[in-house]
């Protein structure tokens, strides 16, 4: 599971305009790179010009998923990730950064701003920070913790059978011997 971009535009009347962006993209070589970041700053606009307002829509494109929320105000949020990395916790993070933007940010230099000029150094925090599912959501790691739980669970119940058989030949032979001794002292 690996984000790969997170950045947040707006949405005006033209063409949406990129305000800030983080991205991780070491996972790819160093050559690609410059040109994967401009990829994906390419599509997350291409994407948020074709959705509406007040929309949050996910786009699967071979193993990457593109998640976007696009609030009634225009401000926007579009997150690149793999097709593993689970979709609520995407969603979740957009929210928080939307939220958080919008609080940090005026809405004036929305319409004018530019990823120089804005400065939203929060993005590279979460998308370090969210990169494991499990140690930056809650639920998800609440979900994993069940899961653990449950397996051994499942484990202990399973030795428990197999002891209680066990403990059913002993029982057997228990009487089996009580059998052959009151024969013997007959």
């Amino acid at each position: 599971m690996k984000l790969f971009s997170l950045s947040i535009m707006y949405k005006g009347d033209s063409k949406p305009r990129l305000l800030t962006a983080a991205y991780d993209l070491s996972s790819f070589s160093y050559f690609q790179r410059s040109s994967i970041q401009e990829f994906m700053a390419f599509t997350g606009s291409l994407i948020v010009e074709r959705s509406v307002f007040g929309n949050r829509s996910s786009i699967k494109e071979k193993d990457y998923m593109c998640h976007v929320h696009i609030r009634d105000d225009g401000l926007c949020a579009v997150l690149i990730a793999d097709s593993e990395y689970p979709q609520r916790v995407c969603f979740s993070l957009l929210d928080k950064v939307l939220d958080e933007f919008s609080r940090q940010v005026d809405d004036r230099e929305w319409t004018t701003g530019t990823p120089e000029s804005i400065r939203f150094t929060l993005l590279d925090e979460y998308i370090s920070k969210y990169q494991n599912p499990r140690e930056a959501d809650a639920l998800t790691r609440l979900q994993a913790e069940v899961d653990e739980t449950k397996i051994i669970l499942h484990n202990t119940m399973d030795s428990l059978l197999q002891r209680g058989e066990k403990l059913d030949d002993l029982v057997q032979k228990s009487e089996d011997l009580g059998q052959t001794s009151k024969t013997f002292y007959k």
